[in-house]
């Protein structure tokens, strides 16, 4: 892996969607894997890119009936683009220089310019931690498996509020489209 054409992307790591995960002390040693990643990928020199979901009034109006999941959102006014649960969490905080982006579905890709945006840094490679496994993550691996990225999913930096869904993704599924380390494993592959 050649950190210069290499991004993580941190996604969805925002307060609203850490309270879904079952247990507090697990989201603590979760935010604590992530924080080392990103530590470890900035110092190696690979480009860093935040997502985040976030709504506006327009966004809301946006969302069609049709839409399960997010026509919810938008009847209930849910994550609002300026509340504090939306924001990315303060432990894992974009420096300057990092790519952040606002996104309205499941993927980072769909309703974004994070494609654009990596690809003119150069990027080929992403690695992957994000919350959910079942809701970012999948949509984006499979996006991004779609758009011929090279894929690398931090197992120990997804997780999902269902145990069964997150276990068959990451060993039955992910697997076909990318590779499945975790974070020890991307500190050897820089070595």
């Amino acid at each position: 892996m050649d950190p210069r054409t290499t991004a993580l992307l941190v996604m969805d790591y925002q307060r609203g969607i850490l309270a879904s995960l079952p247990e507090p002390a697990d989201a603590e040693a979760l935010l604590s894997r992530v924080a080392g990643a990103i530590a470890g990928m900035r110092a190696y020199g690979a480009v860093i890119a935040y997502v985040r979901a976030g709504f506006t009034e327009a966004d809301w109006a946006a969302i069609p009936p049709a839409n399960r999941t997010f026509s919810v959102i938008g009847r209930q006014h849910l994550l609002h683009h300026e509340e504090p649960d939306t924001a990315f969490h303060e432990r894992l905080a974009p420096e300057p220089g990092d790519i952040t982006v606002r996104k309205t579905r499941y993927g980072a890709l769909s309703t974004t310019d994070l494609d654009r945006r990596l690809r003119d840094r150069g990027v080929t490679t992403l690695v992957i931690a994000g919350l959910t496994t079942s809701g970012v993550v999948l949509s984006t691996v499979t996006d991004a498996a779609d758009r011929d990225y090279r894929l690398y999913i931090l197992s120990d930096c997804v997780a999902d509020p269902d145990p069964k869904i997150h276990q068959t993704l990451m060993s039955g599924v992910f697997p076909r489209m990318a590779h499945v380390i975790d974070t020890a494993g991307l500190r050897s592959i820089f070595r």
